[in-house]
């Protein structure tokens, strides 16, 4: 994870390394029965989002797991990617958005 200047509307993205395989890429070799090489996406916070923001200031240890497991979430979803649980996505993300006030 690190933080970043570069996103604007968005809490957080999913980016590869400098010498990691574009997803996109990745995606097209799988589908052609290549081996890819695993290669572990980079988080990147931006830390002027509301949402970001507001999880600064969140003491409860299970809400802020959740929030963060969220925004992951969001990102392999923004990033073309399928969640490996979207029934755990779906019940957290429900769970938060009843706690709104």
């Amino acid at each position: 994870m690190r933080v970043t200047t570069r996103l604007i509307s968005s809490p957080a993205c999913l980016v590869v390394d400098e010498y990691g395989i574009d997803p996109s890429l990745k995606r097209l070799l799988e589908a052609s029965g290549q081996k890819v090489p695993f290669d572990k996406p980079i988080l990147e916070i931006n830390p002027q989002h509301t949402i970001t923001r507001k999880m600064k200031d969140e003491q409860d240890e299970q809400r802020f797991a959740d929030w963060a497991n969220i925004l992951f979430d969001q990102s392999v979803l923004s990033s073309g990617e399928t969640l490996s649980d979207p029934i755990a996505f779906v019940n957290r993300l429900n769970a938060l958005l009843t706690q709104l006030s």
